[in-house]
């Protein structure tokens, strides 16, 4: 596991409401192993999304270039 530094915690953090967010429509009921690829891709993609945009709102900046 990597050192996160407190601004990556807290991004981390943020992605978490959009991926229930997604898993609400999946369903929690199912485990990793039986959701389709286009559903793991999703969740990720949600992920990774909403901590680039965490990122960005914590560096304070519009710009398009990740602050990491």
């Amino acid at each position: 596991m990597v050192d996160l530094t407190e601004q990556e915690e807290a991004a981390i953090r943020a992605a978490m409401k959009p991926v229930a967010e997604l898993m609400e429509e999946i369903g929690w009921d199912k485990r990793l192993a039986d959701l389709t690829e286009v559903q793991v891709l999703s969740l990720i993609e949600a992920a990774v999304e909403a901590f680039q945009d965490a990122m960005r709102a914590q560096a304070g900046t519009d710009s398009m270039e990740i602050p990491f």
